[in-house]
């Protein structure tokens, strides 16, 4: 399961909750960047197509990971651009997509009130020039991300059949 959008979109927050609530490990895909990329961003430089490829390949061969031992996780991953989505979402079928949709001045105030990650408000334009909304799919749903977490979160699951699957990992009362 990924939660894409903007950064500032919210989904770091929203992907640990959604984890959580599933008992499933959850990774940030900001992890899978090598440390060029890093810098780059820190440095106010928005990434390119081209700094963007090993990232992706890194996640991809991750998720390929997970899909063969056949571990549930959430990760949280910009996947701006359809190939990117493209890239990711190919030939897994049993992976989904919950594509955070937020305005411009949403992802601003809440990226102001970050703390200590390298992305910085700065960037934000570059983010929103590389967006290519999607459009929804078997695979990628549409989320308002303005909602709020709770609301995303039962979205999400509700809409992909995991209130039921997260129901019966609960323990009994």
């Amino acid at each position: 399961m990924l939660v894409a959008g903007v950064a500032g979109s919210g989904k770091t927050t929203v992907g640990k909750t959604l984890a959580a609530r599933l008992h499933w490990p959850f990774s940030d895909a900001d992890t899978f960047h090598p440390a060029a990329n890093v810098a780059k961003m820190r440095a106010g430089i928005p990434l390119t197509d081209a700094d963007r490829r090993s990232w992706l390949a890194a996640i991809a061969a991750w998720m390929d990971e997970r899909i063969a031992t056949g571990e549930s996780v959430v990760a949280g991953c910009s996947a701006l651009r359809q190939s990117y989505r493209d890239q990711l979402l190919a030939g897994r079928p049993e992976a989904r997509l919950a594509f955070l949709a937020v305005s411009r001045e949403l992802a601003h105030a809440r990226l102001l009130a970050r703390k200590g990650h390298f992305f910085t408000a700065r960037l934000l334009d570059s983010q929103f020039e590389a967006l290519e909304p999607p459009r929804e799919t078997d695979q990628v749903l549409l989320i308002d991300g303005s909602l709020s977490l709770g609301r995303v979160v039962d979205e999400i699951m509700d809409r992909l059949g995991l209130v039921t699957a997260a129901r019966q990992q609960e323990p009994e009362r």
